[in-house]
């Protein structure tokens, strides 16, 4: 899942969110879904859930096929408070969800090798919150932590295997949607 505004700074703005299913062995779609929806929560740091979770869960309810694990663009344990919105929505759902970020929001941790495959654990006051994933060689890590009812192994396994570029097919297609809907040609 993914979502994207007319203007992010403005409040309210024009949203869409996309979701994209995917057959994990072939990785092409086999389901999307696409809803324009209005924000009215203002961005504030660490608190993206508030914002954005409202049309995500729209997204989910009108959705007619449900994948089995949903990869959000953000963070699920990898959060200051734990609990990211990767990890609000595998609640709110009951879901097993991965968070699927492209920075890292806090925590520290060592530079995986340039490999695809590689990764280092990212931690925070010497706990285990999220992984740093070489998705692609010689490519900037994906930073993934647990959303929701999965292990971090599992959720890096699924992430390597389900990723040809940098960022995973199922949450760079819902990217790619996004950007075409936003340049008017779609919807």
């Amino acid at each position: 899942m993914d979502l994207t505004f007319e203007n992010h700074r403005k409040n309210p703005t024009r949203t869409w969110a996309s979701l994209v299913v995917i057959e994990k062995k072939t990785l092409k779609v086999v389901y999307e879904k696409i809803i324009e929806d209005t924000v009215d929560f203002p961005y504030i740091p660490t608190f993206l859930a508030f914002r954005e979770m409202p049309v995500l869960l729209r997204l989910y309810e009108k959705a007619e096929v449900k994948p089995d694990i949903f990869f959000i663009d953000g963070q699920g344990r990898a959060h200051p408070r734990r609990c990211g919105i990767a990890s609000h929505f595998g609640v709110e759902t009951g879901e097993v969800t991965v968070g699927v970020a492209k920075t890292r929001l806090f925590g520290y941790y060592d530079e995986p090798a340039p490999v695809k495959g590689s990764y280092t654990w990212l931690k925070f006051r010497g706990e285990i919150v999220g992984a740093v994933v070489r998705t692609k060689d010689r490519s900037d890590p994906m930073f993934i932590s647990v959303g929701h009812r999965i292990s971090l192994e599992t959720s890096v396994k699924l992430v390597l295997e389900s990723s040809i570029y940098r960022v995973p097919e199922p949450t760079r297609l819902a990217h790619n949607i996004l950007q075409k809907v936003r340049q008017g040609s779609m919807f």
